[in-house]
């Protein structure tokens, strides 16, 4: 089969190679799966040995069904891919490809963090960091969603731009605006419900300073670190 691999570290349109590689055979309670293979998928190259790549797929099983699925290995850019049978789960039909793959992480994650851990609800206000992010995108929509106002953080005009198109009511641009300013002049001095962290490290900080009285703080798949508490 084919399949998108990694040799070292860099941008994934520099790093990543179509290339031929040795399928993973199916046992017990794992079901092997045609996925596509997404040219423009985005992906960090984190692995400086050689590595296949890819933690969410939509493809077709042996028995015909279209599916959405995380792969038992991360090796779901690929013709082919294996994965737990008991975890399948029907691709919409409204969806293509693409975008039935990206539901299974970013949506489910942002789903649970904001209804059953935040407890958003409609009225109230929901701050986004790495708002135009595949975590942060699918946050901003889930909050628009659930009737909340929706601020959105971002790092440059260009994710501006896709912040505002995914529905975000404010946007505010960290490299050019004070955030904590921005955050208290959006919201009138009422300050963020809930704020929804995929980032940690600074943008913690921030949330910490302009969250409301007995507001919730949501940290997803920080990549910086969380201060401890004194």
């Amino acid at each position: 089969m084919q399949a998108w691999q990694v040799h070292e570290n860099g941008e994934p349109s520099e790093v990543m190679r179509l290339e031929d590689a040795s399928a993973t055979p199916a046992k017990a309670g794992l079901l092997s799966a045609r996925a596509n293979i997404t040219p423009d998928a985005c992906c960090a190259a984190l692995q400086s040995a050689r590595c296949l790549i890819g933690v969410e797929i939509c493809g077709e099983t042996e028995d015909g069904r279209r599916v959405i699925a995380n792969p038992a290995l991360p090796h779901g850019f690929a013709e082919y891919a294996v994965a737990d049978a008991a975890a399948l789960l029907p691709a919409p039909d409204a969806l293509d490809d693409a975008e039935a793959a990206a539901l299974h992480i970013g949506y489910q994650t942002g789903w649970f963090g904001l209804h059953r851990r935040a407890g958003l609800e409609a009225g109230e206000t929901l701050l986004v960091h790495a708002a135009a992010g595949g975590v942060g995108s699918a946050a901003v929509q889930l909050g628009k969603a659930a009737g909340a106002t929706v601020i959105g953080v971002v790092g440059g005009p260009g994710k501006a731009a896709v912040a505002r198109e995914l529905g975000c009511d404010v946007v505010i641009d960290r490299r050019a605006e004070d955030v904590v300013a921005a955050v208290k002049e959006a919201t009138g001095g009422r300050a963020p419900n809930v704020i929804y962290d995929p980032v940690g490290g600074e943008a913690y900080t921030q949330s910490a300073k302009v969250v409301a009285f007995e507001g919730r703080i949501i940290v997803v798949f920080a990549g910086g670190t969380i201060p401890a508490r004194p």
